[in-house]
Parts: C-alpha cells; sequence; structure tokens
C-alpha cells in the first residue's frame, strides 16, 4: 500500500482526531483516490468504503444491543411457547444469572435470535425492534443505544461521502434490525447495509403478500462471511474498510489485497475511562465480545493496517460529550 501527502487540504477534516497517523492516513487516502492528477485516482463509481458496526460505530459493551434485544424479547416468546421455559438456552436467560448468559455459546445465540427474531413478517418485526429501541438504554451511560455512536467514525464516514465514497455497514448483525436506523444514525441507507440474515417466506395474509421471518439463519455475515456478503450485496471490492476484532479480519484482507491503494483499519479499545478497554491486544483484558487477539494486532502491523488507539486518537468520543 502506498499513500501520498502532497495533496493535503488546506483545511485539516475529522475534528474529533487528534493528530496522529490514523488521521493523517485517512486525509491522504482520500487526497490521492480522488484528484485527477494521482496515480491512485479512483474513479467515483468504483469508491466503497465499508464499516463494521458493533465496536467500530457504536459501543458493544458489556453486550451487543441486538443481543439486548433478543433477551428482552424471550420472555414474550416463552408465553406464546410455554414450553420452551425448561429447554435451554430459554432457562438460563429467564434466571437472568448474567455469568451463565454470558457463557453462552455462539451455537446457543443463533438459536435465540432464530427464535425471537421469527414467526412474524418483516414489518412485525420492524415495529417490534423500533419501539424497543425508542426505551432501552445503556447500563452504564444511561443514553439510548442509537445514541452511544462515535463521533470519530461519522466524522470519516461523512468526509468519504463529500468525496463522492459509497458508504456501506458489513455487519455481523442483523440486516433487517440495523437498517431501521441506519439512515438516521449514519446517513446509510437500508440498501446501503450487507448484515446476517434469517430465511422469509413468501405468503399471503388476508389476501396480502407478505415475507414472513422464519425460524433458521439464511446468511450469517461474520468472518468469511462478510467478504462474501461484500460481493453478493455489493459486487465491488472496497477500497477502505473498517473493523475492531476478529471478526473483521477477512473483511481487512479482501480490502487490502485489491490494485491499486487501500487502507484497512481496526479500533482497539483501550480506554477505560471514557468508554471500555479491552483485547486481549496489548495486554489489555480478555473479552468474548468483540475479541481483538494480539494475533490480528501482529497481522495489521505485519500486513500495513492502521490500528486506531481510542485512547490516543480521539479527541472526543460520542457526539453529545
Amino acid at each position: 500500500m502506498s499513500v501520498y501527502t502532497n495533496f493535503a487540504q488546506a483545511t485539516t477534516p475529522l475534528p474529533s482526531w487528534n493528530d496522529g497517523l490514523a488521521k493523517q492516513t485517512i486525509i491522504d487516502f482520500v487526497q490521492v483516490t480522488t484528484n485527477k492528477s494521482s496515480p491512485d485516482y479512483v474513479e467515483p463509481d468504483n469508491r466503497i468504503a465499508t464499516f463494521d458496526q458493533d465496536g467500530t460505530l457504536w459501543v458493544e459493551h458489556p453486550f451487543y444491543a441486538q443481543a439486548v434485544f433478543a433477551l428482552s424479547q424471550v420472555k414474550s416468546l416463552v408465553t406464546q411457547h410455554p414450553e420452551l421455559q425448561n429447554q435451554e438456552p430459554f432457562k438460563t436467560i429467564l434466571e437472568g444469572n448474567k455469568e451463565s448468559i454470558n457463557k453462552l455459546t455462539e451455537g446457543e445465540w443463533v438459536q435465540i435470535l432464530a427464535a425471537t427474531h421469527a414467526g412474524m413478517t418483516t414489518e412485525e418485526f420492524i415495529k417490534i425492534a423500533q419501539e424497543w429501541q425508542k426505551i432501552a438504554k445503556h447500563p452504564r451511560f444511561q443514553k439510548h443505544y442509537t445514541e452511544l455512536v462515535y463521533q470519530p467514525m461519522l466524522e470519516v464516514m461523512q468526509y468519504f461521502r463529500d468525496n463522492d465514497f459509497k458508504t456501506y455497514i458489513v455487519t455481523g448483525g442483523g440486516q433487517e434490525f440495523v437498517r431501521i436506523y441506519s439512515n438516521d444514525v449514519y446517513g446509510i441507507g437500508p440498501e446501503q447495509v450487507v448484515g446476517s440474515s434469517i430465511a422469509t417466506k413468501y405468503e399471503y395474509q388476508n389476501g396480502k403478500p407478505v415475507l414472513m421471518r422464519e425460524p433458521k439463519i439464511f446468511f450469517i455475515d461474520d468472518g468469511a462471511g462478510k467478504p462474501t456478503g461484500i460481493n453478493l450485496f455489493i459486487g465491488k471490492r472496497p477500497y477502505a474498510a473498517f473493523g475492531n476484532s476478529i471478526g473483521d479480519r477477512q473483511m481487512l484482507e479482501y480490502t487490502s489485497s485489491g490494485e491499486g491503494v487501500r487502507i484497512s483499519m481496526l479500533l482497539l479499545h483501550d480506554d477505560e475511562k471514557r468508554e471500555y478497554a479491552y483485547g486481549p491486544a496489548q495486554e489489555l483484558p480478555q473479552t468474548k465480545i468483540g475479541t481483538f487477539t494480539q494475533e490480528l494486532y501482529n497481522q495489521a502491523k505485519k500486513d500495513g493496517w492502521v490500528v486506531i488507539s481510542m485512547k490516543n486518537d480521539w479527541k472526543r468520543i460520542f457526539p453529545f460529550e
């Protein structure tokens, strides 16, 4: 990867970023890919930037927002299907033991998400999720989850769009769930959200065609699924990709392996005072939520990806600060 600095703007963008490698890499990249006299100029139709959501665009600790939503729906599910109350993993959730819930496996979470997000039309699901988002608040910050977005990343996305890049969310979270608020929160339309999804079935209710959500997974947009999702929904390899965990590794590999100048960036949560600190890269605390391993950190250094330090690179974290 080669990024030049001879096209720097007179007025520096990204005001919530401290001066440093991360900020300058973004500015230099945009300049060389949008200046027609640059050898790394990219036509507007090919300017694609992809962003993971959880832990990259908004807070993911102590629990993914969509997981909190799913947990909130279990009681309603069991009311409709009482036979589930003594079945795992629903029994564990109903007991409310946070330590046990934190030990649920990926397969059990898939089961929970499939069960709580299905058995309804897409319109019914959207309405339920919208109502939840209006009242649910983060346990530490006591703000709605949609308020806990990272101001520096909002600036990056707007900076890209101001320079004719198309910005996409590529998330392991539910595609329909994220689409509900993506435009209002990030300025990204629902058609530019690529996420995990459950199967839907076309049928009729009272003579009206609907899409019914079925209790089975259609596509997991995480890990190796992210490049697959990018190809399916976008059809072009990104020129820029942003993530924060091992689930984003393949998206960054796919992006950086393309021809021409590309940037791949990872956000490291190392600011316990203003947000959270977890890794376990760089001897930060271990976590199952948004794991950033030392192996991933080493790969980033080896492959020329830029690691963003939340503590050192960001002047502020949230828009309300």
